[in-house]
């Protein structure tokens, strides 16, 4: 496994820890202490504001993974890939996106940049909602 494959298989690891205390070391595994998160509902920074984001993921779709798409494009310090939010009852993955991490020397992630590309109707109109 390369860097890339390794930095996103810990991002995963987050995303999908589903205790806080869990998260937090998942998170801090895989992101600097400086670290940022950015997608079109979230922007933070820091250990606390990623698992804070990874939580109210959950919240939202209890019962629901992520899990990755296809496989890892990286080169440099950049990665690319694809993933969606799949139910664990049904299999169903009313969420996707495709997500650019930039790998700090520790190879721990120090900036993602998220973009939906399916997202619940609910979701997306929360978020024109708080940005109105």
């Amino acid at each position: 496994m390369n860097a890339h494959d390794t930095a996103v298989a810990r991002y995963f690891e987050a995303w999908n820890a589903r205790t806080s205390e869990e998260r937090a070391k998942a998170v801090a595994a895989a992101w600097t202490e400086d670290g940022s998160y950015t997608d079109p509902l979230a922007e933070v920074a820091g250990h606390e504001g990623i698992a804070a984001v990874v939580a109210a993921a959950h919240e939202q779709f209890p019962g629901f993974a992520f899990r990755r798409l296809g496989a890892v494009d990286g080169h440099h310090r950049l990665a690319r890939f694809g993933w969606e939010l799949v139910s664990r009852a049904d299999g169903s993955a009313p969420v996707a996106g495709f997500d650019v991490v930039e790998l700090a020397e520790d190879g721990r992630i120090r900036a993602v940049h998220g973009f939906l590309d399916r997202v619940p109707a609910q979701a997306s109109e929360a978020a024109e909602v708080s940005e109105a």
